[in-house]
């Protein structure tokens, strides 16, 4: 794989963790990382998403990326940074097709969190709620091809977080 341009932003902030768990309640599980954030500082971001959504850490680090830069250019399309992370992540323009690819589901599930801005014991904290799992950070092909609608013929020419990768540069060019 290549190595990426990190144009504007400052991933030495940015901490990238995989996770397993049960989800039983979105909005409870939402309301505890809220609590987590709230008990150090409200400037950090935690964001969660479904890791099989994932083609692995650099797919997730690049999409962190356009996002803090599209903040720096003020040409986000969501007003949250977390949000713009999974807009960017999931390739997508519309918020709720990008919910849909990488939003958390009830139940169990792989989880992937992007910190940024946190004190380390955030993550014991997140330690406490869910198992820490870095591996489901790794692309499943199998899953990922469908998702993303990826056809056979791209996947003989490129790696599929390449592949990921590309189409989340390409909504930036689509501006």
């Amino acid at each position: 794989m290549k190595e990426y341009n990190k144009e504007l932003a400052n991933l030495d902030n940015v901490e990238i963790l995989g996770f397993s768990g049960e989800i039983e309640s979105i909005p409870k599980t939402l309301e505890q990382v809220e609590k987590i954030r709230n008990s150090c500082c409200d400037v950090g971001i935690i964001q969660l998403m479904n890791a099989d959504a994932i083609a692995g850490k650099e797919h997730l680090k690049q999409g962190v990326i356009h996002a803090i830069n599209t903040f720096k250019r003020g040409e986000n399309l969501a007003k949250d940074l977390g949000i713009e992370i999974l807009i960017r992540t999931s390739t997508q323009r519309q918020i709720s097709k990008a919910f849909d690819i990488l939003g958390l589901k009830e139940g169990k599930m792989n989880i992937a969190v992007v910190l940024i801005d946190c004190p380390d014991y955030f993550i014991d904290e997140l330690s406490d709620m869910f198992v820490r799992n870095d591996a489901v950070l790794e692309a499943d092909k199998s899953i990922l091809i469908n998702l993303y609608d990826i056809p056979e013929k791209e996947l003989k020419n490129m790696h599929i977080t390449d592949i990921l990768i590309d189409k989340t540069t390409r909504l930036i060019v689509d501006q």
